[in-house]
């Protein structure tokens, strides 16, 4: 076999290989955050947070307007206060005013864990819809366009509306502590058909 030959077949050979790789990184994309706001859990997830926030924020209203009466009184009674009482009182007023601050940080970190509680089981569906479309599609790769700008890709698969056709098909994620309302009834849970007594 000549150089020329050898040349030629060498290219061959790389030309092949490069389009089976090729071939085998077939690659789709999808909005991660796109496809989490139009599933139905996710109102269910807010709505629950929210009653969630508002019973924090109820506590919160209630310990100020504890700590302004409390002042107000103090303001009123201080003229005819012993020092011993003043005194007593100041501390009284900032210890209240020191469990609002530190109630008021605790209450930020317990409500963002629990969003991270609520919305756990729907980016676990999401993921396992996108993995089910993923193995059907044949797909190596499924890139996130909700994270980051992509600047140039080669041509991919938006595949957006097959996962969120499966994710149709699935049973609803369970939101801990919430009502499920809509989607798909879970075949395992059987259908009581019975009438209401007295009918």
């Amino acid at each position: 076999m000549n150089n020329s030959t050898l040349k030629k077949t060498i290219f061959a050979l790389a030309a092949i290989g490069s389009l089976t790789f090729a071939k085998a990184q077939k690659i789709a994309h999808i909005s991660l955050d796109s496809l989490v706001s139009v599933m139905p859990e996710t109102k269910t997830a807010k709505d629950a947070a929210q009653t969630y926030y508002k019973g924090i924020e109820n506590e919160s209203i209630s310990m100020q307007s504890e700590l302004e009466t409390k002042y107000q009184k103090y303001m009123q009674e201080e003229a005819t206060m012993s020092e011993v009482v003043k005194k007593n009182k100041q501390e009284e007023l900032n210890q209240l005013q020191r469990r609002i601050e530190d109630f008021k940080m605790q209450a930020q970190q317990d409500y963002q864990k629990k969003s991270a509680e609520l919305t756990a089981p729907i980016m676990e569906k999401a993921k396992k819809g996108i993995e089910a479309v993923a193995k059907e599609g044949g797909y190596k790769y499924v890139l996130d366009t909700s994270v980051g700008n992509v600047l140039y890709s080669e041509a991919a698969d938006d595949i957006f509306a097959a996962v969120k056709k499966k994710l149709d098909s699935m049973p609803l994620a369970t939101i801990p502590g919430a009502m499920q309302t809509g989607g798909v009834k879970d075949p395992k849970k059987p259908v009581n058909n019975t009438p209401p007594k007295g009918r």
